[in-house]
């Protein structure tokens, strides 16, 4: 069997650094994790080819090539997703669907013209799909309510990246979350109990990874790292001597609960493994909102005091924000301004409320008739309307929003709370072994000419860097990227502007508004949204 597995494009959003990529010649920030760990579950007698279309087109060679193609897609790829099918069909080619859309929408693929859809996670679906085939069924569903064991998960098929054109390389440790975010479809999609894989298992990946020569970001993809505790201390302290005997080969990144700030020897062993870099849900500084939406995680002590907490030992922290929640008050954005602005979190992703299909919240608004359906073809990205009606009207929150994801990304504050961020740490990071290769150089050379003459933060732009250099030097590296991230946003928020404008105009010109809506006597929940969904691993 010839299979070609197919990426859809990823629309320009907060997590595609399209900007940055470019100054520092990479093509994508992240590759398929699903689809490569799909492949390491199919036949080895096989012959598989993957295009992620983000990093290189497949060409009519590709299509003449294959005998069947897999496709996995996020919701907010899935205009490419509805192309490719539809290309594949055309082509006579039999076409197999997967990944967390699939699996939350799937007549969206069958509509396209898909022959198979493998849902759910492809540990247990895989074999279902294969044993079809062997049986020369020409279509099917397979599913499977079971969660599988994730010590049993292949590594995945690394080799059949493309190294050199991604920022970061992906790897995952657990499955599922404990919390209950009514807007979140991570519980839906994994469960509450998280699974995670062996220390051993982690590292035969890592090991993989180091010896095809990968030296940079390796992004931990769990949508809660910490979400069991026990399993994730017992992977840092075995993580630790094998990154020690390498000089850290590798900078890591993952995803966690804000109540990681009350586990010290959590943070202090992440923080010795390796990592620097952690995405939070924090969604709000409105404790009422968080209180609506069953955070009650980030509701036990000060949310800035929190973050400070977590910075001060030496993690980064980037973080999730949402306008749109039910009996949100006026001024919202203007909060989430002012909290980023306590906390100095450089890289704040802000975000208007979607209602995910087949959460909590999607139920919710669909039995309370408030769902708007068919609004924007980037959903859940920075650039797309609500798709339900808030309590507020819509009007309000989308200028708020415009304002708020505006002047967070106004290049001097950037800057200015960058640096009060890193300053601010104290931890005793590892050292790790200085580099230089001729894309850090380009990408070097490029930020100090951006920031450091042609814009006026040039004046600062060197005074900052020369501070953290000499005051701060094993964050120096990571200081540096989180300047050059900025470039990505000191772009999008234009598109953010122009395109949100336009869309609401719209709105607004082809019915009226309606009245705000009345909250019910319970309270919505509410998740962070589909960072996890982006990057987890299902059968993709």
């Amino acid at each position: 069997m010839k299979v070609l597995l197919l990426w859809p494009i990823m629309p320009n959003s907060f997590w595609s650094y399209q900007e940055t990529l470019d100054l520092a010649g990479l093509r994508s920030t992240t590759p398929p994790l699903g689809l490569i760990t799909v492949a390491a579950m199919l036949p080895q007698d096989w012959n598989i080819r993957l295009v992620d279309r983000n990093v290189r087109l497949e060409t009519a060679a590709d299509w003449a090539w294959c005998d069947l193609v897999i496709l996995s897609a996020m919701i907010i790829q899935k205009e490419d997703l509805r192309s490719l099918i539809q290309k594949a069909v055309s082509l006579g080619k039999k076409v197999a669907v997967g990944g967390p859309f699939a699996t939350s929408v799937p007549e969206f693929p069958l509509e396209a013209g898909a022959d198979y859809l493998i849902l759910d996670e492809g540990e247990h679906t895989i074999p279902l799909f294969l044993e079809a085939l062997a049986r020369g069924e020409e279509q099917g569903t397979f599913r499977s309510a079971d969660k599988p064991d994730v010590t049993q998960t292949p590594i995945p098929r690394f080799d059949l990246l493309d190294l050199n054109a991604y920022y970061a390389i992906t790897v995952q440790f657990s499955r599922g979350c404990p919390f209950q975010c009514e807007f979140c479809d991570i519980i839906n999609l994994y469960g509450r109990k998280p699974r995670t894989k062996t220390p051993e298992q982690m590292l035969a990946e890592f090991e993989v990874l180091y010896q095809m020569g990968w030296r940079r970001y390796v992004f931990v993809v769990d949508d809660n790292f910490i979400g069991n505790k026990r399993n994730a201390k017992v992977f840092l302290r075995a993580l630790i001597p094998w990154m020690q005997a390498r000089h850290y080969p590798f900078t890591l990144i993952t995803e966690a609960s804000l109540n990681l700030a009350e586990d010290g020897e959590m943070i202090d062993l992440m923080v010795q493994a390796g990592f620097t870099t952690v995405f939070m849900g924090i969604e709000t500084p409105d404790v009422e909102s968080l209180v609506g939406i069953h955070k009650e995680q980030n509701t036990r002590q000060s949310l800035a005091e929190s973050c400070h907490t977590i910075v001060r030992s030496g993690l980064q922290i980037m973080s999730g924000f949402i306008l749109g929640f039910d009996g949100e008050r006026s001024g919202a954005g203007q909060r989430i301004q002012e909290f980023v602005e306590e906390t100095g979190i450089p890289q704040a992703h802000l975000s208007l409320l979607h209602a995910l299909h087949n959460t909590a919240m999607w139920t919710r608004l669909q039995t309370e008739g408030r769902l708007l359906e068919g609004l924007g073809n980037n959903f859940t990205s920075q650039t797309s309307l609500m798709n339900f009606t808030p309590t507020r009207p819509i009007a309000d929150v989308v200028t708020e929003y415009i304002e708020a994801y505006w002047n967070l990304y106004e290049p001097l504050p950037y800057l200015q709370r960058t640096f009060r961020h890193f300053m601010m740490m104290e931890g005793d990071r590892p050292q790790r072994p200085f580099s230089l290769t001729a894309p850090d150089l380009q990408f070097f050379l490029a930020i100090c000419w951006r920031q450091g003459v042609l814009r006026s933060t040039r004046f600062q732009f060197w005074q900052k860097l020369g501070t953290i250099a000499l005051r701060k030097p094993k964050v120096f590296h990571d200081y540096f990227i989180a300047l050059g991230i900025g470039e990505h946003f000191f772009k999008l928020r234009q598109e953010v502007r122009i395109k949100l404008q336009a869309q609401l105009a719209e709105f607004l010109a082809q019915q009226p508004e309606p009245e705000p809506v009345s909250l019910q006597a319970s309270a919505p929940t509410t998740v962070h949204s589909s960072v996890g969904e982006a990057l987890m691993v299902q059968s993709q």
